[in-house]
């Protein structure tokens, strides 16, 4: 009886050591530091859904536990299993993929419908999970005012290289970026001009030696930003939307070596030790024997979109991402909105904030990157346009 009793109080001891531990041991960590228990901001304000969802997310940031354990679990997560985090998936060959492009190749999009689904279907969610009103509402604001629409997703690395994730992935006969082709070509039904760059991929072969993507991070390479360029270039023309200009831009070295993002995600320190940094054959736009590209908010063109038409051109090397490629291969200047992560909705409300810039405009190239089809941040609302 007496041994019995004894393990019930050890049970509960571990128990209450479990549930309480943690919280005591964070209390006497801050009072240490001669700081007031976090905690006690659970009494100091209503105990409302966003209140507590700050208290959760403050605690998560600042908590001793979190700091000095979870990079040793991921260490060992990364070491162990080969996984690499919320963010991150291991391809093959050094090959490192952004999580949400795999989820947004594999899973179901939209919903099938069932029950339930037909329930949300009737949400502002669902709408906002359709590109396509929004797109068209925007080109129908831009065709009034004589701006022709050209929208241009950019495809993600697994819809270029899904080899490089898994070898059984290649399927000539069924791409795997069905959901993009699907909103593109629902697009093209409704004469909106959409150039498709997984098509320009396919149908190019890179250099000898050289990948359209960069193997430690989300985005094209120096070589698939100037193949980019190239083809919005050519479509700009074909359509007659603007002659060539007549600035003589040239071309100027300029390498950069460097850890892809891909890898900065996973916040590891052995990973970026395990890979060597990336070499990037850069070439800046330059000008008037040797100044650098830049933004001319007076051109005929506009070029709005996403952390796709940073790169390169606003990081380093600087000049040297598509709007400078761009700008060079119609040998005019080029004005442009760029806003990381928000080519769905916040680059459209940065527009109508600087409505000023469409004054002047012919033509308007919308770049997005295919995931952004289902993750958009804001998703795809209908942005009016000032008049």
């Amino acid at each position: 009886m007496t041994q019995a009793r004894g393990k019930e109080i050890f049970l509960i001891a571990a128990f209450l050591t479990i549930i309480f531990g943690a919280g005591l041991i964070q209390a006497g960590v801050e009072m240490s530091q001669s700081e007031k228990p976090q905690v006690l901001e659970l009494f100091q304000q209503k105990p409302t859904s966003s209140h507590l969802r700050s208290f959760e997310k403050n605690l998560e940031r600042s908590s001793w536990f979190s700091q000095k354990l979870q990079p040793v679990m991921r260490w060992l997560q990364y070491e162990i299993l080969k996984d690499a985090g919320d963010k991150a998936l291991m391809g093959r060959d050094g090959w490192f993929f952004y999580k949400p492009s795999v989820q947004f190749l594999i899973e179901w999009w939209p919903m099938p419908k069932t029950a339930f689904t037909n329930l949300i279907a009737k949400t502002a969610l669902a709408e906002a999970e359709n590109p396509v009103p929004a797109i068209l509402h925007f080109r129908d604001q831009l065709a009034a005012r004589g701006i022709q629409l050209l929208v241009m997703p950019a495809p993600s690395k697994a819809s270029i290289y899904p080899n490089k994730l898994v070898s059984r992935a290649v399927d000539e006969e069924r791409p795997v970026y069905i959901h993009a082709k699907k909103v593109m070509e629902e697009l093209q039904k409704s004469g909106v001009d959409v150039l498709d760059l997984f098509d320009v991929f396919a149908k190019t072969p890179p250099p000898p030696g050289e990948e359209y993507y960069l193997a430690q991070d989300t985005h094209w390479s120096p070589q698939g930003t100037k193949l980019a360029a190239h083809a919005a270039a050519r479509r700009i023309l074909e359509r007659g939307w603007l002659d060539k200009g007549t600035t003589a831009y040239e071309l100027k070295p300029a390498p950069v070596r460097r850890h892809g993002d891909v890898l900065r995600m996973m916040d590891l320190p052995q990973a970026a030790r395990d890979y060597v940094q990336e070499d990037l054959h850069c070439e800046q736009v330059v000008q008037n024997g040797g100044e650098l590209f830049h933004n001319d908010s007076q051109s005929e063109i506009l070029v709005i979109g996403d952390s796709f038409l940073r790169i390169y051109e606003l990081d380093e090397p600087k000049s040297a991402g598509f709007i400078a490629h761009l700008s060079r291969e119609l040998q005019r200047p080029v004005a442009s909105i760029v806003n990381d992560g928000g080519a769905s909705t916040l680059v459209r409300q940065e527009l109508a904030r600087k409505s000023s810039l469409l004054a002047n405009k012919k033509a308007l190239l919308w770049e997005f990157v295919d995931r952004d089809i289902r993750f958009g941040t804001e998703g795809w609302r209908k942005i009016p346009l000032p008049q």
